[in-house]
């Protein structure tokens, strides 16, 4: 079973974007997106490639199930 996690994106530069995960930033690709990305975006990422667009409110939920489960209760932005 795979999982793609929501991040938010903090920078956008051609095909890719840098994301944000409770802090951790990585760069991933945004050539499977048919939706233009911009800063302020979440987007669900699996194996370094933005796959998909989702609602704040959603990704929020998300993460905080996630922290939840791990017994992280983290503050999101």
């Amino acid at each position: 079973m795979c999982v793609a996690v929501p991040t938010k994106v903090v920078s956008v530069q051609d095909d890719e974007a840098v994301v944000d995960l409770s802090g951790a930033r990585r760069a991933v690709s945004l050539l499977l997106m048919q939706d233009p990305v911009k800063v302020g975006d979440y987007l669900l990422v699996h194996a370094g490639f933005a796959i998909q667009k989702v609602q704040e409110d959603y990704a929020k939920e998300t993460l905080r199930l996630f922290n939840k489960m791990m017994g992280t209760e983290e503050k999101l932005d």
